[in-house]
């Protein structure tokens, strides 16, 4: 399984925003795009995961974080670092 796992749209800032940080973070590698635009049954699955229709939807391992505005407050709390480095990197 993806380590990051974010489901977004082919025009949503915020997606964008939150595949930015997640590179800088060193970690872009790892992430997953899941475009719900695309597929009916993913943008099922993301509403079922995480209980939200908006763009994006960001999972790092088991762990829902929520959109863009959830993983800046993760960042800024310094919760992003060590939820990033608990990553199965192999």
């Amino acid at each position: 399984m993806t380590a990051i796992r974010m489901y977004c749209t082919g025009i949503c800032p915020y997606c964008d925003r939150a595949a930015d940080l997640l590179a800088r973070k060193g970690v872009g590698d790892q992430l997953e795009k899941i475009r719900v635009d695309k597929s009916r049954e993913d943008m099922i699955e993301m509403v079922e995961r995480s209980q939200r229709r908006s763009v994006p939807q960001i999972f790092i391992g088991d762990r829902h974080v929520g959109g863009f505005d959830d993983l800046v407050e993760l960042d800024m709390a310094g919760e992003l670092d060590e939820l990033l480095a608990g990553l199965d990197t192999a």
